[in-house]
């Protein structure tokens, strides 16, 4: 089968579920929600589980089934790991999104439109207590107009009064037969051939991580940044610049690309301790840019002549 045309969306986000009844074999959850979005009355919602399972996919697709995509952004508040949620954020931003009323509750588009908002906090378990406390009251006061969903992996570590006004709903670590039927469909739409060997493989070095195994299906080959890094190496700016096309014309996810190469120069052993810390240090600071929303070709380019900037003492390449 030829191939079919990339593109740079990393195939996690590519193929995730739209809808709750399409996330895979957490059957009782999807059950209990599908007749929760029949009503389109939400409670408080905490999801917990091994990472990869189906939480934060469940959650945006019920914000997304219950909001439609014009109302979702004015409706809807996500907060992941890499936002600062302390108390502070809890007393204004988070308080300031969960006190403003919306309009009554009509269909909009299709789509129920209840009268509430909604705040997901992904990875909760990993906010400090004092900001969870803050959130308890904050979740009592408003609790008429915004609903919160939180996701954690361990459920230890939500306070009991948090966990107490949540509807829990635990996820399952997926089977190796779910997940090979999952990495086969997205196999058939990429264009991708995986023998039966590689296909059992993944599936069990993943542990029941759909996730870890999308994010493995798509690494980019080993020569590709190999190819990169000779490049750079070279000193020659218009052969680098090649590479950095074939990288972004081939669709590889350039974030990916950035942690492979990370390994590369860190494993290279004829460069110096500091021309690798230099190089590292811009790696982290690009992959903090897309993080951001910058563009990945620049940030491939910059990450490119500063890599050739260390390794060849050419200043030009800033």
């Amino acid at each position: 089968m030829a191939p079919v045309v990339q593109s740079s969306q990393p195939w996690v986000e590519k193929y995730r579920p739209k809808q709750v009844k399409d996330v895979a074999h957490q059957d009782e959850v999807v059950r209990v929600l599908s007749n929760t979005l029949e009503t389109a009355n939400c409670p408080h919602m905490l999801f917990y589980g091994p990472p990869g399972t189906g939480k934060t996919t469940t959650a945006l697709a019920i914000a997304h089934q219950l909001f439609g995509p014009e109302l979702y952004k004015s409706r809807v508040l996500e907060l992941n790991a890499s936002d600062d949620r302390g108390i502070n954020v809890v007393r204004t931003k988070i308080k300031n999104f969960a006190a403003v009323a919306v309009g009554s509750g009509n269909r909009h588009g299709g789509y129920p439109c209840p009268p509430f908002k909604i705040i997901i906090l992904d990875e909760a378990d990993s906010m400090t207590e004092d900001a969870q406390n803050a959130l308890r009251r904050t979740m009592e006061t408003y609790s008429k107009v915004t609903r919160f969903f939180f996701i954690c992996n361990y459920i230890s570590r939500i306070i009991e009064p948090l966990a107490s006004r949540c509807a829990k709903f635990r996820f399952k670590p997926l089977t190796e037969e779910i997940m090979s039927s999952r990495i086969l469909h997205i196999c058939k739409e990429e264009g991708l051939n995986l023998d039966s060997e590689a296909l059992s493989t993944l599936s069990s070095i993943s542990q029941g991580d759909l996730r870890r195994a999308i994010t493995y299906l798509q690494v980019i080959p080993q020569d590709v940044v190999q190819a990169l890094f000779t490049a750079c190496k070279s000193g020659e700016f218009e052969l680098a610049n090649k590479e950095v096309d074939n990288i972004l014309a081939e669709g590889y996810p350039v974030s990916q690309m950035f942690s492979q190469l990370f390994d590369v120069i860190v494993e290279a052993e004829d460069i110096s301790d500091e021309q690798k810390a230099r190089i590292c240090k811009r790696l982290a600071e690009a992959d903090k840019c897309l993080i951001d929303g910058a563009d990945e070709y620049l940030q491939l380019l910059d990450v490119a002549s500063n890599t050739m900037r260390a390794l060849c003492n050419q200043p030009q390449f800033c």
